[in-house]
């Protein structure tokens, strides 16, 4: 292929190619295609840039130590007449210059500032003579020979900004250095500038003099100057002032002159009714390409470059740091806005919604100063039922998911489901009319998104929202759904990096709004073994999955998998942390208080731990609270399981049983206090008075230990009745007991309706204490007779009788 002829004609095709025409494109990607094995198709391709960034490259391994003369011939080169080898030569000479400033290390870096000290004249002469250049071509030149002479002017300055802001280690000592970039990386250099940039820069962009002459990548300029001012550290004292450096102390003197409450009363106004308010182009490119709309003005770093982006970011900054004196200044424009807005009124609403967007991102600053619940119910929910098109939940949903569909870019997609997900959980079940759509559409996406994970973590927020809206039925999304939870908790896959903890967040809302367990629901518990294996961050929501399956079918789950999770239990709790400790505990706990047949059984090998940590008294108080409730419930619930145990570990510990049984109730006693929570308390009274009657010479002799963790037990679950002075147990349930959830609660899931039909049948809450405690003193005096019974109560302490006689009065 002849370099010379070919370069237009491949210009030609490579245009053709990027039609929107398929009449156009697929012919021209036929013929690229077939150019792509000719010889000489791949060099005419290459554009000077290439070379130049290909030459920098080698420049950064080589220069100036075996490549000392390319510096010199750049400096020749950039000298010559030729228009296109001297714009080749700058480009080259930008691309070294840039290449050779990023080299950060210490000898690099003194080679580059004699690099700048020897070449930087040079450098400020080729910029002031290319730009003198352009300023005469712009009244007398053609268009070509002026865009070709601002081409050079600007990389000639680009050059000479790389040599300014990394050739100097003290710029601001040489005058011929100072230049605006050094507010970035030479704070303290910039500071003889500060005052003239803010009165330069707010001069044009908020107040009269700048109306009709700025324009936008000007504005933005100066805003990210005032924004790089009034947030650098550099300018920031310490909190003891006297600590603060001289430099610091003189800059933000500087600043404190010139932001004066007028000026930041002026600039706020400014920023909110006049840059804030939506333009005509912007609606329209909002109603014509949202998507575009969403991506420019929210991409990556679009602060720095596009003026909606750029006034929000300086606002906030302000904001921040002069909060105290433009609080009241963006109150009073939320106050002359109370009420509602005529929805005919454009121009008013577009204010409304330019002052709405401050109070957005000035949130976290009014905190103290806005009561945004009250506002939200006086103000926001009246405007939302405006009947009127412009604000229906159905018909945003709606668009909202028409735009998801419509939408082609990954991240607009994620900024779409985000907003769907705010929608779905703060109307939550109301939500439950609109979503068919949107169920039938995110199995697509899914399918769509697999070489996408971000875009899948974002489905996986909206499906746990979903869930939690849909509540129980949310079970007619399992065909989706479960395998969606199947592929990204299964660690063997490698989408679980990105998927993994949005996965098992919607694992748990999906069992706590079950209604009933399904095959399906239990066969993905198959993911959870080298779950805990990990031992990640992510434990905690595997022990409350765990807890899920128990609450919604104990007898299934244990059946299947209890003897792999005791094994996991068994490896884990040696290695992990305490709080890992109580969690797994915490299972055991539950699961004998579901089932308190089959769960001791299940976990048998695990019960020796639990009880060696009684016998010898667990340090860490969480924990023993908890080996003493998973205690309590068998010896309550399960007292010949008790007793085998009771055997076992009389063998292991050489002792006979009665002498065991007596040094855990010992033991029970003294680390009562561990345990804070009124339930347990009460669980490990009613546990060891289960032991009561008993002639047992252990039993008895341990009696006045058994009373005294009653007594407390009375004092921190009885409430008294100030009219009939008795006391009732407070921990007591009823059947017709419905719980009230106000406006501001979360309807009950289903797991919530699960534990409250286990509390109707738990002993701790269908027990009364009280009433327990005298049937069974009742019982042992019957077995010792009136005489000994008292010699057993004259064990017990005087004060704790009579606080017992207090609380049993009326039986």
């Amino acid at each position: 292929m002849d370099l010379n002829s070919a370069s237009s004609v491949v210009l030609q095709v490579l245009t053709q190619a990027t039609s929107q025409d398929t009449a156009v494109l697929k012919p021209a990607e036929e013929q690229l295609k077939q150019w792509e094995t000719q010889p000489g198709f791949y060099s005419v391709l290459l554009i000077a840039t290439q070379i130049a960034v290909l030459i920098a490259k080698v420049a950064r391994l080589d220069c100036p130590r075996q490549w000392p003369e390319l510096i010199p011939t750049l400096v020749e080169s950039v000298k010559v007449q030729d228009d296109l080898r001297q714009h080749r030569a700058l480009l080259t000479f930008y691309h070294v210059t840039k290449t050779l400033a990023s080299k950060r290390l210490a000898a690099d870096r003194k080679l580059f500032y004699d690099l700048a000290s020897g070449i930087y004249s040079f450098a400020c002469s080729l910029w002031n003579h290319h730009t003198d250049t352009f300023l005469q071509q712009i009244s007398s030149g053609s268009e070509t020979a002026v865009l070709s002479s601002l081409e050079r002017t600007l990389l000639s300055l680009k050059v000479l900004r790389k040599l300014t802001v990394n050739g100097f280690v003290e710029p601001h000592k040489n005058l011929e250095v100072m230049l605006l970039d050094f507010l970035d990386q030479h704070p303290i250099s910039f500071t003889p500038l500060i005052q003239r940039s803010l009165e330069f820069s707010v001069s044009y962009v908020f107040t009269e003099v700048g109306e009709g002459v700025t324009f936008e990548r000007f504005i933005v300029q100066c805003m990210n100057l005032i924004k790089m001012i009034v947030k650098n550290y550099a300018y920031k004292p310490s909190k003891n002032f006297e600590d603060s450096s001289p430099e610091t102390i003189e800059a933000h003197k500087i600043k404190m002159a010139f932001f004066t409450y007028p000026t930041l009363t002026e600039i706020c106004r400014r920023l909110v009714s006049h840059y804030f308010l939506l333009t005509e182009e912007e609606l329209t490119m909002w109603e014509e390409d949202p998507e575009g709309f969403t991506v420019e003005e929210t991409g990556g770093d679009s602060w720095k470059y596009s003026l909606r982006p750029c006034t929000e970011v300086l606002f906030i900054d302000i904001f921040h740091e002069y909060n105290q004196t433009l609080t009241p200044v963006l109150l009073e424009m939320m106050q002359t806005l109370q009420g509602p807005t005529n929805v005919e009124d454009m121009n008013a609403l577009l204010i409304k919604d330019a002052v709405y967007n401050a109070v957005g991102l000035a949130a976290f600053e009014l905190f103290d100063s806005v009561d945004f619940d009250q506002w939200f119910k006086n103000q926001l929910l009246p405007e939302l039922q405006v009947s009127h098109n412009r604000q229906y939940l159905e018909t945003m949903f709606t668009l909202l998911f028409q735009l998801l569909q419509q939408v082609t870019e990954c991240d607009t997609k994620m900024h779409v489901l985000h907003v769907l997900s705010c929608v779905i959980e703060r109307v939550n079940v109301q939500i439950r009319p609109y979503v068919g759509c949107l169920v039938q559409y995110l199995p697509l996406l899914w399918k769509q998104s697999e070489e996408h994970n971000m875009l899948r973590c974002a489905i996986l927020t909206t499906l746990i929202h979903l869930v939690q809206g849909l509540g129980a039925d949310s079970k007619n999304l399992y065909p989706f759904l479960l395998p969606v939870i199947q592929l990204s908790t299964d660690v063997s896959q490698p989408p679980h990096v990105y998927l993994l903890e949005d996965g098992l967040e919607l694992w748990l809302v999906t069992l706590e709004n079950s209604p009933c367990v399904t095959q399906e629901l239990l066969r993905i518990f198959q993911n959870m073994s080298p779950l805990l294996e990990l031992s990640s961050e992510n434990l905690r929501t595997c022990f409350k999955i765990i807890n899920g399956y128990i609450f919604l079918s104990s007898t299934e789950f244990l059946q299947t998998y209890a003897v792999g999770l005791c094994q996991s239990f068994c490896e884990l709790l040696p290695e992990i942390t305490t709080e890992g400790q109580v969690q797994v505990l915490k299972v055991l706990e539950n699961t004998f208080k579901v089932n308190p047949v089959l769960g001791p059984q299940m976990f048998q090998p695990i019960l020796p731990y639990v009880f060696r940590g009684v016998i010898e008294g667990e340090r860490y108080p969480v924990v023993m609270s908890v080996y003493l409730a998973v205690m309590g419930r068998v010896l309550l619930q399960n007292a010949s399981f008790f007793s085998s145990l009771l055997n076992e570990m009389g063998r292991e510990f050489n002792q006979e049983m009665d002498q065991l049984l007596g040094n855990v109730i010992e033991m029970w006693v003294d680390r009562l206090d561990n345990i804070t929570q009124p339930e347990r308390k009460k669980l490990s009274a009613l546990a060891l008075l289960s032991l009561l009657p008993s002639d047992n010479s252990v039993i008895q002799d341990k009696f006045c230990a058994i009373i005294n963790i009653s007594v407390e037990a009375l004092h921190d679950v009885m409430t008294e009745d100030p009219e009939t002075r008795t006391y009732k147990d407070c921990m007591l349930m009823c059947h017709h007991e419905v719980p009230k959830v106000t406006e501001d609660e979360e309807p009950p899931t289903e797991q919530d309706k699960r534990k409250k039909m286990l509390a109707l049948k738990d002993p701790v809450h269908t027990v009364s204490l009280q009433q327990f405690i005298y049937e069974k003193l009742k019982a042992q005096q019957e077995i010792l007779g009136e005489q000994g019974f008292q010699s057993l109560m004259e064990t017990v302490d005087t004060e704790i009788v009579t606080q017992l006689q207090e609380f049993l009065q009326g039986f």
